[in-house]
């Protein structure tokens, strides 16, 4: 894609659009950049002649891949090149379905610091990103959501690049107390829904008359995609909000920052009547690509914490050296390694 396509893109958009865009992208810059200062940076520590420590640097390289299937998505342009861009990636490439690319996109890669971008889509967008093509060179990382196919690839090719993570259809678990209307929750499980026929969403609550009303608010050609639960106690609401590890979370009770406390498994929690999902799919300021299929238990969402890796430092003086050569060398000919002692004795050897 020609350098100055998105610059004319985003030029030539209407101006409630390009302002639109423009928010969103400066309430997802200005969470990053907050998440990078109370982020993980590079450190030392001395103590007994060794000083370690660890370097926090980006990645060089990150390949962003953009999904096409139903719909385009420059949202999914802002949540993830912005991120790549404060953790200070020098390289962002963008790809995406050539059909979806639409002048918001072009204009959302413009906003956010894309370097290039490229009409391809699919597994071969993968493959391409992950081992490089004459006109397409290898990043070192990939990341962005993407149906089934994309998901399978970016399984395949981890470990010659890094990826963020697998990402499967959206999901929601909401925990009701009747405290918000049923209305504003039926508009958000409606709207999980929408994205994909395979889109799940839960309804968890104490009270069925609360159960009862939103299955009333939602259509019935999305209640086939919801499942309503009926727990016990505010307790056993947490529990089973937990179990699910859904990539969103909404909270729609009464003290919603109490009950999240007891919630340590969701991709993102949205706490209270006025903080709808949809909300963070777009402007808010975190990233919407989030972990799915329970994953939420032992994985993040896409921040800029993706884009760092970490290198372990240390530097040791003579003395410090020569205090611990020993018992490095017990146990390394516990292991059976006798190079890796004598190379401990190397330097003492006369």
């Amino acid at each position: 894609m020609a350098a100055e396509a998105p610059r004319r893109a985003l030029r030539d958009l209407p101006p409630e659009r390009r302002r639109a865009l423009e928010a969103s992208a400066r309430n997802i810059r200005f969470f990053h950049v907050a998440e990078k200062r109370h982020g993980p940076r590079s450190w030392r520590v001395s103590a007994g002649g060794r000083t370690l420590g660890q370097e926090v640097r980006p990645v060089a390289a990150a390949g962003l891949y953009v999904p096409g299937g139903r719909f385009a998505y420059p949202s999914t342009v802002l949540m993830t090149a912005i991120p790549a861009s404060v953790a200070g990636v020098r390289r962002i490439v963008v790809a995406t379905p050539p059909r979806h690319l639409t002048p918001e996109v072009l204009a959302a890669c413009a906003l956010a610091g894309v370097h290039e971008i490229y009409a391809l889509g699919g597994v071969a967008a993968i493959g391409a990103l992950a081992f490089g093509t004459a006109t397409i060179p290898a990043v070192d990382l990939i990341a962005g959501p993407g149906g089934a196919w994309v998901t399978e690839a970016k399984r395949q090719v981890f470990g010659v690049v890094g990826v963020d993570m697998l990402a499967g259809p959206s999901e929601i678990a909401v925990v009701v107390d009747g405290s918000v209307p049923a209305s504003f929750v039926a508009a958000d499980l409606r709207a999980q829904a929408e994205h994909d026929p395979l889109a799940r969403a839960v309804l968890i609550s104490t009270d069925a008359r609360a159960l009862a009303a939103v299955r009333a608010a939602v259509a019935p050609g999305f209640r086939a995609q919801c499942d309503f639960v009926k727990v016990p106690t505010r307790a056993a609401a947490a529990r089973a909000a937990s179990a699910r590890a859904a990539e969103h979370l909404s909270l729609a009770v009464r003290n919603p920052a109490a009950l999240l406390k007891e919630i340590p498994n969701a991709g993102a929690a949205f706490l209270g009547p006025w903080s709808p999902v949809a909300i963070g799919d777009y402007w808010a300021g975190p990233s919407h690509v989030l972990p799915t299929g329970r994953s939420a238990r032992f994985a993040s969402g896409l921040s800029v914490q993706t884009f760092l890796k970490r290198t372990s430092v240390l530097d040791l003086s003579r003395s410090a050296l020569r205090a611990g050569r020993r018992d490095a060398a017990l146990v390394a000919e516990a292991e059976g390694l006798t190079h890796h002692a004598r190379s401990l004795e190397a330097r003492f050897s006369k």
